[in-house]
C-alpha cells in the first residue's frame, strides 16, 4: 500500500475497499455528539453495556453535561409500564455506563416515559427484530452449482456458487 508524506507525518492512501464501519464512524460520532454522547459506544453497544434485559425496555436518548462539568445526566427512554422497574435499577445502569466511559462521567440518570405509540422515538421497538432465516432453497443451491460446474479451481468455483446463490435468491425476493 502506498504512503505519502504529509505535514502530520506519513499518511496511507487507501486503494480498493474500506470497511463500512470506518466510513460511518465520523457520521455516527457527529450525530452522537449533538446529543451529548462523547463516546458513541454507548449508543452502538447499548445492549452489551447494560445487558439484554434492560436494553429490551430502555434506550439512551441524550447525555447532558452540567454547567461546571461535574457529572452528566443520562436520559433514558422507556415505556410507562417499565419505568418503575428501571427506577430501581438506575444505580446499576449508572455503574455499567461509567464502566463504558472509563471514569465517573454519569452522575444521574433521568427516565423519560412515553407511550409505545404516538411519539417518533416511542414507536421504535426496543429489541432488534429476530434474524430471518436466510438459507436458500435446495433448488437455488443446485442451480448455482450447475452454473459453476465447468470451473476447475475449487476456491473460484465455491466463490461463484456463493455469488450465484445470492443472485438467484435475490431475484426471488
Amino acid at each position: 500500500m502506498a504512503t505519502t508524506l504529509t505535514q502530520d507525518g506519513p499518511k496511507r492512501r487507501k486503494r480498493g475497499f474500506e470497511r463500512t464501519a470506518s466510513l460511518l464512524t465520523d457520521r455516527i460520532r457527529h450525530a452522537g455528539e449533538t446529543r451529548g454522547f462523547a463516546v458513541t459506544r454507548l449508543l452502538t453497544h447499548w445492549a452489551e453495556i447494560v445487558g439484554e434485559d434492560i436494553a429490551g425496555i430502555a434506550l439512551p436518548v441524550k447525555v447532558h453535561y452540567g454547567h461546571q462539568g461535574f457529572g452528566a445526566t443520562l436520559t433514558v427512554l422507556t415505556t410507562g409500564a417499565q419505568a418503575p422497574m428501571l427506577e430501581m435499577q438506575k444505580e446499576q445502569i449508572r455503574q455499567k455506563v461509567n464502566a463504558c466511559y472509563g471514569y465517573a462521567a454519569i452522575s444521574r440518570i433521568h427516565l423519560t416515559q412515553t407511550a409505545p405509540t404516538g411519539f417518533a422515538e416511542g414507536q421504535a421497538v426496543f429489541q432488534p427484530a429476530p434474524r430471518a432465516d436466510r438459507r436458500p432453497d435446495p433448488q437455488t443451491v443446485a442451480q448455482a452449482a450447475q452454473m459453476s460446474d465447468g470451473v476447475t479451481d475449487a476456491s473460484l468455483r465455491a466463490a461463484l456458487e456463493s455469488l450465484g446463490r445470492n443472485v438467484l435468491s435475490r431475484q426471488k425476493r
